[in-house]
This record gives C-alpha cells, structure tokens and sequence, in this order.
C-alpha cells in the first residue's frame, strides 16, 4: 500500500466517525422512500453525494417527477463545481481519464483534505493521498447504506424514521453558517422553502435552494 494513500486514510478516519451515521441514515431514508436494497446501494455508488442523495429520497418518497429531483440534487452539488476548480491545478499533470477517475471522489471532506495537505506538505503524491482519504469516505459511505437499508427493513413504519432526514441536514447546516454569505443563504432558502411549502411535486426544495444560493451571492458581493 502506497505511504501516501495511508496517509490520506489516516487523516480521514476522524472524518469517517460522522460520516458512518449519515449514511446509515442514507440507507434508512431508501426504506422509507421505497428502494430496494440494490437500488439504495445503486444510489450510494452512482451518486456518492450525501446531501442531495437524502433530498432526492426525500422527493421520491413523495412521488416528485423525476426531472424535480434530479434538478434538485444538480442545484445542491453545485459547489463541486467551485471544488474541482480549486483541485483541478493539483492533478493538471495527470491524463484526462485519470482526473476524471479522480473527479468521482469528490466530496467536502475529501476536497478540503486534500487542498490543506497539499499546501503544507508538496512532496506529497496527491493521486495517492487524494484516493486515500477519498476512497476511506467512500467504502465507510457504501457499507452504511447497506447497514442502513437492512436495519431499515425491519423497524416498524409507525416510527416514521424521516424524522432523521431533517436532523442531519440541521447538522450540516448550523456549523457552515461561519460568515455573512453563508448564514444568508441558509435563512433565505430555509424560508422561501417554508414559504411556498405547498407547491406541487416538491417544488419548494429546489426553489428554496435557488434563491439561497442567489442570496448568499449577493451577500458575498455587497461585503467585498
């Protein structure tokens, strides 16, 4: 094993604490929505993204058009974009189908990793340590869905297990709010999605989250 993907599992791991619930809690949610445990661990490997995986389940379990969801997790990603732009100048050397191997590993935990690493320490191989501590997320992800999924089956649907969903988004939600750009966008969307809850096909999530992105852009030029 290369001493740079060991290096990237190891700074990983502490990470790897609170992502194993999230996922479980993936997995749950695919229960509750009406996957089917090939389908829920489908989800976790095509998607790979924790966030808009749980709102994409939350619209399926609500019968939401298709094109609904996908929009909605496409708005929720975005911040990849701003990721890969970053990272791109770390892995410029390597060939198109590498980076684009690499670009599947992507998350928040695995970027900010990866970017603080190779800043302090340049003799890193940053393939190596960016598998690492990308795969680490990944494998912990994947087998806590399925934990997920299995636990799910046998819990009665009385106790209406969704209650979990908007727990961990709180979760992600309230130790993001560090600046100005930040907790605007979360209060403008979190209330026009109050707001126009009851629009058809659930469309209140992708609209709510629109507006909060246009929010937190404009609070980030007006404190320039």
């Amino acid at each position: 094993m290369h001493e740079d993907f060991r290096a990237g599992v190891r700074d990983a791991s502490p990470l790897l604490l609170g992502i194993a619930p999230f996922a479980l809690v993936a997995g749950i949610a695919s229960v509750e929505a009406g996957l089917t445990l090939t389908q829920a661990v489908g989800m976790s490997v095509i998607v790979f993204a924790g966030a808009s995986q749980l709102a994409a389940l939350d619209l399926i379990g609500g019968n939401a058009p298709l094109a609904v969801v996908v929009g909605t997790a496409v708005v929720i990603n975005l911040r990849m974009l701003m990721y890969s732009a970053s990272i791109a100048t770390h892995f410029a050397r390597y060939r198109r189908r590498t980076r684009a191997a690499l670009a599947y590993l992507l998350t928040d935990q695995a970027y900010a990793l990866s970017v603080a690493e190779f800043a302090d320490d340049e003799r890193r191989d940053r393939r190596w340590y960016y598998v690492g501590a990308g795969g680490a997320i990944w494998a912990v992800w994947v087998v806590g869905t399925v934990v997920g999924v299995v636990v799910g089956t046998g819990v009665p649907e009385s106790l209406g297990l969704t209650f979990a969903i908007p727990l961990v988004f709180l979760a992600l939600l309230v130790p993001a709010m560090k600046d100005r750009p930040t907790t605007a966008a979360a209060a403008v969307g979190g209330a026009v999605t109050v707001a126009v809850a009851g629009l058809p096909y659930n469309l209140a999530l992708p609209i709510g989250a629109s507006v909060g992105v246009v929010a937190g852009l404009i609070a980030e030029e007006v404190s320039l």
